[in-house]
């Protein structure tokens, strides 16, 4: 850490650190929770004596970090250390900073052998690990492009990117005691070495080579690996470990890992036990990157990088837990000496996503529920009685339960409610909602709901005016509804707000929202647009909360005079276990049970060569009148190459495979004017099918469509594969969903077989959650959540643990300004960073 001047205040401390991870961030302004003006408002009188004299007070104290451009930002960073003593800053050749102290040995490991020469790319006194991953020996342009499709950037990125997991390549064995089917590794010296021609005309090089110990020998074969016939030399050590097979009488290890016990390769030192003899870490891969490749990288990160770490819990929380150093943790996370230890490690990295994330949760939901007012809503409840008993069809238990959990809330006043409702397509939160809405209503308040796209805000608006339709409508228009329930001496307006309303509408329900007299606003981001007043709201709705940020669901709260009480619709069924880690700043309400003649969806995985049978089924049913999905594979790392290629689909399809129809072409990069008109076209029967990426997951209600076939099914995770498949099957025709997928890996098997058997959402996100972790549940488009690596759906007891810390540590520190807590609060900033960034 930089030297700092004698006697300078303990604010400093915490200052400094801060600036130190804004200048690595490359001045973004989240190296703080709230950012750099926050903190310089929180700190003034104190910045202010420091600053006096020292620079330019106007410019450190005055000025706001958050306008400023990137250079200037950088000057001001620079001004500011030298104001509290940094000598780094002011002199960076002069006093290099003190070096972080290495990890500490984990018991029974071995100590690696230091480089040879140190390298130009080799990390200097000052070990930062928020560095670009190209400080890494070896890693070029391409490569640094290949990292960053798996999130890794910076150096601390590869650190946490963790094995996902091992293989047990520990035990050694003679080649006389070698058991076909079992992992383990062999020591043995190499006889010989050559390359071979296999596959059709000789296409293919492998390297076959005959390896010996003591006690007899055996062959290797690496599969288009030509080059090893030069490497592996006659009389040269080498590890190989993997699984023997018998092959004609003989014991051949095919494609093992191996490792060469007399030399070195470049950031691997020789011998040192990274690809055999130990347990083995397999860790995600892309295109362009081996198991190999990934082990040379991590191994030189942890040997050589690991060190610019900072333990982030407090002293006396690692004394209580007993948990491991953070050093040994990462270490043992990714070259463990066994199985118990790596255990350990697991476990204490574990331990810092779910404290991490309940400092995140604990820290917003004090923040919005500290001295915070609510409205009591009292309703009249013959008026609501009145509107139940107008329904066309009865409620299920699970409905009237969600219900009277809100109105409890409602009721209360103080703190506002924020629930979280959720069940899945079709299980019928609308309903529960607008009874929510009505309550408001009669009690003299305004509501308002805010959904992701205009088809969704005109979907719920003819929604609700389904629901009323038993009533009384003296006011009946596309954009504005008037009903009369039971028991109200007055109407209640109900009006539809959207990016594309008309100029005269706007200003319409602009002024009867200002007025008062509109008593419910459905629409979309055009609600918390400047200029939209609700002065008496009460309830704010929002639906499909993955896709709103805080920021937004804030802004319509803060429509109103008062603080309204909140309600996030969503349909992606959240497991227990995940949902108290997740929401624990909202309470949850779940719809469990489905409305009576609610029908299944057939689902059927079919094989790749079933694709014709699948193309001539969608025919089949157009020709009965019907519509159909077609849901393109996901891409990860590109939207732009997903467009592009639902693009090449929609031409393949309108072209080759159904020309005599009509289809129409959603993706992601299209703008939200052309997605709306495409969805209403789709929804007003005039195209027959619908070929879409993934962006289809949160969309239109269309009784008429009744097959979903989603292409690349293995590249989706269960609850979006479900999700896909409750866009059909929402009218009174029998309908299907086909999984086309070309390769599937073993847990995609298992995936894709799950949804075959099981149509129950909440069944189907614990199997999900069990498959993938939490960290992948939503998928990363979505998901608002950084990925949870370590953390496992049997971790209940370690999450309880991280709770009731957490709940400490915010109760002795509740905006962690304390210079012992900033390294917990640069990471929850960076947590809470990560989340913001993956909200869609």
């Amino acid at each position: 850490m930089a030297m700092q001047k004698t006697g300078a205040p303990s604010w400093a401390d915490a200052f400094q650190n801060i600036l130190k991870l804004e200048e690595s961030r490359g001045f973004d302004n989240k190296a703080v929770m709230g950012g750099l003006d926050k903190f310089v408002q929180r700190w003034a009188e104190e910045m202010a004596a420091q600053a006096s004299g020292v620079g330019d007070e106007a410019f450190l104290l005055k000025e706001s970090y958050d306008s400023m451009s990137a250079k200037v930002r950088a000057q001001w960073v620079e001004q500011w250390r030298g104001a509290i003593g940094d000598a780094a800053a002011a002199k960076p050749a002069a006093t290099p900073a003190k070096k972080r102290p290495a990890a500490k040995k984990a018991p029974g490991t071995t100590k690696a052998p230091a480089a040879k020469k140190a390298s130009a790319k080799a990390p200097t006194s000052e070990v930062n690990v928020d560095a670009p991953v190209d400080r890494l020996r070896g890693v070029d342009t391409k490569l640094t492009a290949r990292l960053k499709r798996l999130n890794v950037e910076t150096i601390r990125d590869l650190l946490y990117l963790f094995p996902r997991r091992h293989e047990d390549y520990s035990t050694a064995v003679k080649i006389a005691n070698l058991v076909p089917g079992e992992e383990c590794t062999v020591i043995a010296t190499v006889w010989e070495a050559r390359e071979v021609a296999k596959g059709p005309r000789g296409g293919r090089r492998d390297t076959e080579a005959v390896l010996s110990d003591d006690s007899g020998n055996m062959r290797a074969v690496w599969f288009g690996q030509k080059y090893l016939a030069r490497t592996l030399k006659p009389g040269s050590q080498i590890a190989v470990s993997g699984k023997a097979t018998v092959f004609r009488g003989q014991l051949v290890f095919d494609n093992p890992e191996y490792e060469l016990l007399e030399s070195s390769v470049p950031g691997v030192p020789g011998g040192s036990g990274v690809h055999t003899g130990r347990l083995v870490p397999i860790y995600p891969l892309t295109e362009g990157l081996t198991r190999r490749n990934m082990r040379r990288l991590t191994w030189q990160a942890v040997q050589n990088w690991l060190g610019g770490l900072e333990e982030v819990l407090p002293g006396t929380i690692l004394k209580r837990t007993k948990l491991m150093p953070l050093l040994d943790a990462v270490h043992q996370a990714h070259y463990p000496k066994d199985k118990d230890t790596w255990e350990l490690a697991r476990r204490r990295l574990a331990f810092d996503e779910l404290f991490t994330l309940q400092l995140a949760v604990l820290a917003r939901r004090r923040m919005q529920r500290n001295g915070v007012k609510g409205i009591e809503i009292v309703a009249p409840s013959d008026v609501i009685n009145g509107f139940y008993s107008k329904l066309p069809f009865p409620m299920t238990n699970a409905q009237k339960r969600c219900i009277a959990e809100i109105e409890a809330d409602l009721r209360q006043g103080t703190p506002p409610m924020s629930r979280l409702l959720q069940g899945e397509v079709g299980s019928g939160k609308t309903v529960v909602a607008l009874s929510a809405l009505l309550s408001v209503v009669a009690a003299g308040y305004q509501g308002a709901m805010m959904v992701p796209t205009e088809v969704l805000a005109e979907q719920h608006f003819q929604s609700i005016g389904n629901l009323l339709s038993g009533l009384a409508r003296p006011v009946q228009e596309p954009h504005l509804l008037s009903v009369y329930l039971e028991h109200l001496d007055r109407p209640v307006t109900i009006g539809l707000l959207t990016g594309s309303s008309r100029a005269p509408v706007k200003r319409e329900l602009t002024k009867m929202a200002a007025d008062g007299t509109l008593d419910i606003l459905v629409g979309t981001h055009a609600l918390i647009q400047e200029g939209i007043s609700l002065p008496k709201l009460a309830l704010a709705v929002a639906d499909e909360q993955h896709r709103f940020g805080v920021m937004q669901r804030s802004a319509l709260q803060e429509r109103g005079q008062e603080t309204p009480h909140t309600l996030i619709m969503s349909a992606t069924p959240i497991p227990r276990t995940l949902s108290l880690t997740l929401f624990g700043d909202l309470d949850i309400s779940t719809i469990d049970e489905m409305p009576a003649g609610r029908q299944e969806v057939a689902t059927k995985w079919l094989d790749p060569e079933q694709r014709d049978t699948a193309y001539g089924f969608i025919r089949k049913q157009v020709e009965e009148g019907r519509q159909a999905f077609v849901v393109c594979p996901l891409v990860e790392e590109s939207e732009t190459i997903e467009a592009k290629a639902a693009t090449e689909e929609y031409q393949r399809l309108s072209g080759e495979v159904f020309p005599d129809l009509s289809l129409g072409l959603l993706h992601g990069r299209m703008s939200s004017k052309d997605k709306d008109k495409v969805m209403r076209q789709f929804r007003d029967g005039e195209l027959d099918i619908l070929v879409s990426t993934p962006v289809i997951e949160v969309g239109i209600d269309v009784a008429n469509a009744t097959v979903m076939l989603i292409d690349g099914a293995d590249r989706f995770g269960l609850s979006q594969l479900h999700q896909f498949r409750g866009r059909v099957g929402r009218g009174q025709h029998k309908s299907y969903c086909m999984l086309l997928s070309d390769s599937v890996s073993e847990i995609a098997r298992e995936r894709l077989s799950a949804l075959e058997r099981i149509n129950d959402g909440f069944q189907l996100a614990e199997v999900d959650l069990e498959l993938r972790g939490p960290g992948d549940f939503f998928g990363t488009r979505q998901s608002g959540l950084p990925s949870l690596r370590m953390a496992h759906i049997s971790d209940r007891p370690l999450l309880e643990l991280a709770r009731e810390e957490a709940g400490k540590l915010i109760e002795e520190d509740p905006e962690l300004k304390a210079p012992e807590h900033a390294a917990i609060a640069a990471q929850v900033a960076r947590f809470v960073d990560q989340a913001s960034a993956n909200v869609a």
